[in-house]
């Protein structure tokens, strides 16, 4: 019996060894949802023209997944934490799935929202495989496992606005989510039948109460900040979601403190070095989305054409929509190798400081396009930086977040890190496009150059103020203790 046991253990433990396969696999259901958050952003045009729709309801493509993303994904990370985190995974991607197949048939703009939804569920791919990186890893490769996850995300994202104007150009944009299909099919098999179930798991109740109230303060928060430019910043709409926030999000807090078995624990999220992380990572959203969805509308403007306001535009490249992507490549590209690296520097030195210097490079990224921005490799070198800069920023947070709370609550806690980071990024987008609108060229509707220079030094200094909380981020000694012990 005891030869019998032993040797199941050395089988199970046997299968668990091939922690690279995991990470591959990981990698390819994490570029799987990072692509389809933006390739959808070059082809709103297309959309709105194929599908009959305004321009109001074709930007609902974009916001109802940011909506459902930072609802569902801390939702999925508790029940990661709670009934197995491979398993919430699997279902995660079928869903994602679902979302994919729907929207590539869609019949309508309702259809193509509603399809969208679910796509937003494929958000948790990240939390979840953070969980199961610090579950399954060897504890020196931690580090780089999940800088290679984060830096994903970035470059992920990078490539969908690239792929996207190739196929807008050459193809019909149902090919955006049939293509996108694919490889999270691929990404769900290869779970399902590779990945092993982590065996730290939380016996608790589902936190209902919490999970609602969280709902509808991030529902109020998000539909405020994307709606406010169309609706009127100060229209009663726009102020009652912003109130309503408030409210839900201050009745949560209460409820999280009262329940006997919370969603969040209160106590943990207001330590220094999650809270600080969070923090960091709202400002590193809004830095790089203040900066990053607002190159291709650079690059694409007209200059120097005969018309009467074209003449006015001393900036721009006049890039087509598979040119502006193009610009982007040299960011996804750094920022491929920044993450991992990111983990091994992090493990020698401590995380804080890669994180802090990717706030720093993310600021002087942004300052170097406020200040250089009329040659084309003035723009790529800046872009080049700024991969740099959120990659270090990315993979260090996660990080962060991991070594601060107990393997029983790393789901939750890096899915609230990727809401703040989703906030962030909104709240970045419409501050950029905010900004814009107050600068225009006089009797046009074209943006002055010296709208987006404003922007990108917004953007800066948000980086930079981030800095300065990056350098704070560092735990206390007794915390580290608990930490390393938790991980052994």
């Amino acid at each position: 019996m005891l030869l019998t046991s032993l040797a199941c253990g050395l089988v199970a433990e046997a299968e668990r060894q091939h922690y690279n396969v995991t990470l591959a696999i990981l990698t390819v259901a994490g570029t799987a949802y990072a692509l389809q958050q933006t390739m959808v952003i070059p082809a709103l045009p297309t959309l709105q023209h194929d599908l009959h729709t305004t321009t109001t309801w074709v930007t609902w493509v974009l916001t109802v997944l940011l909506l459902v993303a930072s609802v569902s994904t801390p939702i999925i990370g508790k029940l990661g934490d709670q009934y197995g985190k491979e398993q919430l995974l699997v279902i995660s991607l079928a869903l994602f799935f679902v979302g994919c197949a729907g929207a590539a048939a869609a019949w309508n703009i309702w259809s193509l929202i509603f399809f969208r939804a679910f796509q937003g569920l494929g958000a948790a791919v990240f939390p979840l495989s953070f969980g199961i990186i610090r579950d399954e890893f060897p504890r020196e490769k931690v580090g780089v496992g999940i800088g290679l996850i984060s830096a994903v995300f970035g470059v992920g994202g990078g490539l969908g606005i690239v792929l996207s104007g190739l196929i807008v150009d050459h193809l019909s944009w149902r090919w955006l989510f049939i293509l996108g299909a694919i490889p999270v099919a691929i990404a769900a098999v290869l779970v399902d039948r590779f990945v092993p179930e982590s065996p730290i798991k939380t016996p608790s109740r589902v936190d209902f109460l919490g999970a609602v109230l969280l709902s509808a303060g991030l529902i109020c928060l998000l539909l405020a900040l994307t709606e406010g430019e169309s609706w009127g910043w100060t229209s009663a709409r726009v102020g009652g979601l912003f109130a309503g926030a408030a409210v839900f999000v201050a009745l949560w807090v209460v409820a999280e403190l009262r329940v006997p078995e919370p969603m969040v624990d209160m106590h943990v999220f207001v330590q220094r070095q999650v809270l600080f992380t969070n923090i960091c990572a709202l400002i590193t959203g809004f830095a790089m989305f203040g900066t990053f969805v607002l190159i291709p509308n650079f690059v694409e403007t007209p200059r120097g054409l005969a018309s009467d306001t074209a003449r006015l535009v001393h900036y721009g490249f006049d890039a087509t929509a598979t040119k502006a992507g193009l610009y982007l490549l040299p960011s996804s590209f750094t920022l491929f190798f920044a993450g991992p690296a990111a983990g091994v520097i992090g493990r020698r030195i401590g995380s804080k400081w890669p994180l802090a210097a990717g706030m720093l490079l993310s600021g002087i990224s942004a300052g170097m396009l406020a200040l250089w921005n009329t040659e084309t490799w003035q723009i790529l070198a800046a872009l080049a930086v700024l991969g740099i800069g959120v990659g270090f920023a990315f993979a260090a947070m996660a990080t962060l977040i991991t070594e601060a709370v107990r393997p029983t609550e790393t789901g939750i806690a890096t899915g609230m890190n990727t809401v703040m980071r989703t906030v962030g990024g909104v709240i970045g987008g419409e501050v950029g496009a905010a900004i814009l609108s107050a600068h225009l060229i006089g009797g046009t509707d074209v943006p002055a150059a010296r709208g987006y220079e404003v922007a990108f030094a917004i953007a800066a200094v948000a980086a930079l103020i981030g800095v300065v909380f990056a350098v704070l981020v560092t735990p206390t000694r007794e915390r580290l203790v608990v930490a390393a012990e938790t991980s052994d």
